[in-house]
Parts: C-alpha cells; sequence; structure tokens
C-alpha cells in the first residue's frame, strides 16, 4: 500500500489519532506519505535536524541512546514503539534537534508528516497546537513513572511492569482491557531497556515462568496470565 489513509484502521485503533477533531485528523493524513524501512535501518540520529511526525503502522521502531566517553560508551534502549503510535512531537514543537536514535527494530512502515509541511500547516491554524500537546504530555507522563519505577523499584517489579505495559501498549489503545499476548522483545533487550544486567534480567525471567506468568521464547515473551503479571507489579 502507498496510501496513508490506507491506515486510518490502524491510526483511529490509537487513543490520540481517534481523538483528533476531523479538522486535524484528516488534513494530518493529507500532508502525509509512508516510509518503508527496513530491520536496523536508520530513521535519525541524535542531532539530526527535525525531519517530522511520524506514527508506526507496521514493524516496530526502538528508541535508543548512548552516553559516556568513547572507549566506555554505553547504549540504553529507551523503548520499543509499535502500532499505532506516533512520535517525533519534541521536534515539531522546538524546532531542535533530535535527542535519540531511531531504528527500525524489524521490517516497518511508517507514516510521516513532514516538518516544514507541518509547521506551515499549524502556523496557519494555530489552535491545534493543543491537540499536539495533548500527544507530548501523555509521553511526558510515562517518562515520569519509568523515572520513578528506576528510582522506587526494586528490578523484579520494574521488569513485571515493563512487561505489562508493552502488553497494554502502554495505554495508547482505544479499546479497553485490549492487550498483546506475545510481546517481541529479547532479553537483551529488556535488560538495556530497564538499566539491568542481561543476567538479572534471565533470572527474573526464569522465576516468572516458574510461576507460569509468562513463556520465554528466542526473542520474544509470551504473556500467560496478564492479571497475574499484573499482581507481581505491586
Amino acid at each position: 500500500m502507498t496510501d496513508p489513509a490506507a491506515y486510518l484502521p490502524i491510526l483511529e485503533s490509537g487513543r490520540w489519532f481517534a481523538h483528533l477533531p476531523p479538522d486535524f485528523a484528516l488534513p494530518l493524513i493529507g500532508m502525509a506519505h509512508l516510509r518503508q524501512l527496513q530491520a536496523g535501518e536508520v530513521l535519525f540520529l541524535r542531532g539530526d535536524a527535525p525531519c517530522g511526525l511520524y506514527a508506526v503502522v507496521r514493524g516496530a521502531i526502538s528508541i535508543s541512546g548512548t552516553g559516556g566517553r568513547a572507549n566506555e560508551a554505553r547504549s540504553a534502549l529507551l523503548t520499543r514503539l509499535e502500532p499505532p503510535h506516533w512520535f517525533g512531537e519534541i521536534s515539531v514543537f522546538d524546532g531542535s534537534a533530535r535527542t535519540h536514535d531511531a531504528h527500525a527494530a524489524e521490517a516497518s512502515t511508517l507514516v510521516q508528516i513532514p516538518h516544514e509541511r507541518l509547521q506551515a500547516w499549524l502556523q496557519a491554524h494555530p489552535a491545534h497546537w493543543h491537540a499536539l500537546a495533548l500527544l507530548l504530555t501523555d509521553k511526558l507522563r510515562t517518562a515520569f513513572v519509568a523515572i520513578e519505577e528506576l528510582a522506587l523499584l526494586p528490578a523484579p517489579q520494574r521488569l513485571a511492569r515493563r512487561l505489562v505495559m508493552m502488553a497494554e501498549g502502554y495505554g495508547q489503545w482505544t479499546a479497553g482491557g485490549q492487550s498483546r499476548r506475545v510481546l517481541s522483545i529479547s532479553q537483551e533487550q529488556l535488560s538495556l531497556m530497564l538499566a539491568i544486567s542481561r543476567q538479572t534480567t534471565n533470572q527474573i525471567l526464569k522465576d516468572l515462568e516458574q510461576r507460569h506468568l509468562v513463556r520465554v521464547h528466542r526473542g520474544e515473551v509470551e504473556i500467560l496470565d496478564l492479571a497475574a503479571l499484573r499482581a507481581a507489579c505491586l
């Protein structure tokens, strides 16, 4: 498919887009075009100029960062974005460089709203900045939760919470109670995402397996009992 409008059912399954007023949602799709990425391909890197607003409609995008001295640099996987997530809004607001790296975790299709076209449209329709701000504040709330968990919770609870959040699409879906049974995430990626060792991640997942809450496959975690896994977060 080459028409972004063909992906409207996927976009409308997401809470943010589904609640946009039609006089913003329709022009947004009218400005859009599709981007196809192969697994591992770069979408943008930290320091790159703004290139627009994006929505994942197929596949997954990894958002990551690297820090430390060149010979001691460490990578952190911040999140993995799957349909129908929108992202890239920070640079839409401040016009500054990208803050993190974005790569295709697998073959992916994105809806892209080019930066210049979106800026020009918003300049002519300033009332719709508020709707875009709601996307930003939603991400900010999620970031604060992650910071709090990192500071206060032990690794087993943080891992269980992250699995629940991923299974529930980080609260982005419109359908109440919707969840994903199989998560495309490796143990290495989980350890990077939660800033814990690969060994600790493996031990926690083995414990969850023994409690029949999850089943670990190569590159995947299958949720067997979401309610019990959610209880393990407390």
